[in-house]
């Protein structure tokens, strides 16, 4: 361990980011009643230029106007080589209400990014005498997003989560791809004259995973733009539940009891994490630093990964 001790990512249910566009105001009613742990409601890609003004707009009426529970609410913002950006940071905070949570940045390509925003959120909640602040989540979806993910990742204080999106990532990286997300059909290995897919997101996730860590940051894993797929969907977060991210997004609510289920620890999981828990206090009492537990070593590393389990099913309980 570092003498710099890994600082401690927010404590908050992250199983599922449910994305509606802000130009479709007629859902977000029901998107406020489902099961996702975080809303995020759109004002980039599923927003059509002529439209953008509009959707601001409606945001703008429906964080104030609709009961959105306990869920954290976040709108996504325009990218910052566009000209609706800085309009859309300035009504949201100046207009809409303090419900609003969270600014979701897309394709962050350098800790600057963020600055930027961030100086205009601060002097606009000075201005405006806001006494919540707005947090940040970002987007990493090119190729210099990847590059700098670290410096982004320490870049603000406001950075509570940052994100994978698969399909600008492929593009900016010349992947020869059109899907988002997923198996890729001709990313595969051979051996003895069978396929083996392997998975091209796997090194960009744990590249995000591991600078989230560093720093304190949520890992999300963003979309998989197949909704017909339930199980190529259910694969894929648990691919990224197993490298360390604590959710996914949803484009589709059918996608939403998914991710939860994944993203929450299996009540079988848990007792075997409290299991081995109580197995290395029984002995440490005997002065011992390691023990067996169903035929394998577990020693104070052990601990350290059944905490996790534990505490994250304890986060998402409310115990």
């Amino acid at each position: 361990m570092s003498f710099r001790l890994q600082p401690v990512a927010p404590a908050r249910p992250n199983r599922c980011q449910l994305f509606g566009p802000g130009s479709r105001p007629a859902i977000f009613e029901k998107m406020a009643a489902s099961a996702a742990d975080v809303i995020n409601l759109d004002l980039e890609d599923s927003v059509a230029p002529s439209d953008k003004d509009s959707a601001r707009a409606n945001i703008i009426q429906a964080i104030s106007d609709i009961d959105w529970g306990d869920k954290v609410l976040s709108v996504r913002i325009n990218g910052l080589d566009t000209p609706y950006w800085y309009r859309d940071v300035v009504d949201l905070l100046e207009q809409a209400g303090d419900r609003l949570d969270q600014i979701m940045i897309p394709k962050v390509g350098c800790a600057g990014d963020l600055y930027a925003v961030d100086a205009l959120v601060t002097s606009i909640e000075a201005a405006k005498g806001r006494s919540k602040r707005i947090d940040f989540e970002v987007i990493i979806e090119s190729a210099a997003g990847i590059a700098h993910v670290e410096e982004i990742a320490a870049a603000s204080p406001r950075l509570v989560a940052m994100s994978l999106g698969a399909a600008d990532f492929a593009a900016s990286m010349g992947m020869q791809t059109t899907g988002i997300g997923g198996t890729q059909e001709n990313y595969y290995m051979l051996r003895e004259g069978q396929k083996h897919w392997s998975d091209p997101w796997h090194w960009a996730q744990a590249a995000i995973v591991a600078a989230c860590r560093t720093h304190g940051v949520l890992p999300v894993d963003g979309p998989f733009g197949d909704f017909s797929d339930d199980e190529g969907f259910r694969a894929q977060a648990l691919r990224s539940a197993t490298l360390g991210m604590v959710g996914k997004w949803a484009i589709h609510p059918k996608q939403i009891a998914i991710a939860n289920e994944v993203f929450t620890p299996s009540e079988a999981a848990v007792t075997e994490a409290r299991e081995i828990l109580a197995a290395m206090e029984e002995a440490k009492a005997n002065g011992e630093g390691a023990t067996v537990y169903k035929g394998r070593l577990v020693d104070i590393a052990s601990i350290k990964q059944a905490e996790v389990i534990v505490a994250q099913a304890e986060l998402i309980s409310g115990s």
